[in-house]
């Protein structure tokens, strides 16, 4: 692959950090540059990797997901390359982050996963975030990885009234 091509597939990468008011994930990103079918998920894999060994990215776990956040040297790399991306790409990117925002910022703000914990103990990890930051998080055990699996899927659904409960709760006398 021409490195022309990955330091465009980079740039891309990084203006969509930028332009983004939420965390992005790497599924996110894939979803985006996959569908418009700019390369292939191999050499997706090779830009991300490449972006973190260079230091313009760095990849935080959480949950299930791996959110990619940018550096001040992926920032300054993006200030210096970011002419690289064809104005009809940028246009593509904001309009597609603009049509996607919530969705985008509720898959980076409401998480649920479980593990494995013991013979017959799942453990479901539910979490909320609000402006990057953690609003609620809550672990149970549980006894199947379907019940676990279940109670991940409703949090995602039903956050926002279990979290108004909790406050409502906690706070009343």
């Amino acid at each position: 692959m021409s490195s022309k091509y990955l330091t465009l597939y980079k740039m891309i990468v990084l203006y969509m950090l930028k332009r983004c008011d939420a965390p992005l994930s790497k599924s996110q990103i894939y979803d985006f540059i996959l569908e418009n079918e700019y390369t292939n998920f191999l050499t997706l894999q090779e830009v991300f990797a490449e972006m973190v060994t260079s230091g313009l990215i760095i990849e935080k776990s959480m949950v299930s997901r791996t959110y990619l956040e940018m550096t001040s040297e992926g920032e300054e790399t993006l200030k210096f390359f970011g002419n690289r991306i064809n104005p009809a790409i940028k246009t593509q990117i904001d309009e597609y982050l603009r049509e996607n925002s919530m969705k985008l910022r509720d898959e980076g703000s409401i998480l649920g996963d479980y593990t494995k914990t013991a013979e017959n103990e799942y453990t479901a990890q539910l979490i909320a975030n609000e402006n990057g930051q953690s609003i609620v998080e809550i672990k149970l055990a549980v006894p199947t990885e379907e019940i676990a699996r279940n109670i991940c899927k409703k949090w995602q659904d039903c956050n926002q009234e279990v979290y108004q409960y909790l406050m409502e709760t906690l706070m009343s006398d």
